[in-house]
């Protein structure tokens, strides 16, 4: 079961100072600098389901994660980066998990490069925006958050084949103006529905959950609706950004 808390882990000095700036960018994040007893700790958290990422060699991850591993569906993200930055590689749960999404999203951040070793170049990818806003939120703030997220990971607004948000916002005249804008159909789910993977988001929101019955509208929307286009899992390329009465993420799925 993956569970929503993030753990860092670092074993020198160098690796300590890039898990301090990883915690800039993951301020609920926690990091273990040289835990006491290395292999269980790691064992542990992995068991548990706590997102991982690793400042340390990947002949040492892989061979202390070894005898825990189960499957794609359960195991948690593990990520893997020298300890200077310059190299992020998802190692474990890259497409069910989202490894390959977070990897993308700090590498972007922290000016690294993502080490992305999934064969993929032969499908052809969905991209699906996920948008959550506030009751009456106008169309221009909408168009602008989703304008800057998308130029700030060097992202077309051109390249998304469809939108998708709660239920509750198939009215929603601020959005359904940005999606006839893109010339795009608003697609919606049921709180339900959107639960259902909700092991894959960045974070679990309860105030979101209090308002409408789920942890989250835009990383949850944007999943469903990719994977329900391709009949293929989907991955968060972008998670959840956010304006002062808008949220938007980006999610990928390839068709065969």
């Amino acid at each position: 079961m993956r569970g929503t808390t993030t753990c860092i882990i670092s074993l020198t000095d160098e690796g300590a100072r890039l898990a301090r700036r990883l915690l800039a960018l993951m301020p609920t994040a926690e990091h273990l600098h040289r835990p006491q007893d290395f292999s269980t700790t790691l064992q542990q958290r992995f068991v548990r389901g706590d997102r991982l990422f690793l400042i340390c060699a990947t002949g040492i991850a892989v061979r202390t994660l070894a005898p825990v591993l189960r499957n794609k569906h359960e195991d948690p993200p593990v990520l893997v980066a020298d300890e200077n930055g310059r190299w992020i590689i998802p190692l474990l749960s890259g497409h069910e998990g989202g490894a390959n999404a977070w990897g993308n999203e700090l590498a972007n951040r922290l000016g690294a490069q993502l080490v992305y070793t999934t064969a993929q170049g032969y499908q052809r990818p969905y991209y699906s925006l996920g948008i959550g806003c506030d009751r009456g939120c106008p169309a221009e703030l909408i168009e602008s958050l989703v304008s800057d997220t998308l130029a700030r990971h060097n992202i077309d607004l051109d390249s998304i084949d469809g939108i998708a948000s709660i239920d509750l916002k198939a009215d929603e005249v601020g959005l359904l103006a940005f999606c006839e804008s893109r010339r795009l159909p608003l697609n919606h789910f049921g709180a339900l529905e959107l639960r259902s993977v909700e092991s894959k988001l960045s974070e679990r929101s309860e105030i979101v959950f209090r308002e409408v019955g789920c942890y989250g509208v835009a990383e949850a929307a944007a999943l469903l609706q990719a994977s329900a286009s391709t009949g293929n899992p989907a991955e968060l390329v972008i998670s959840k950004h956010k304006n002062r009465r808008a949220t938007c993420a980006l999610a990928r799925s390839y068709r065969e």
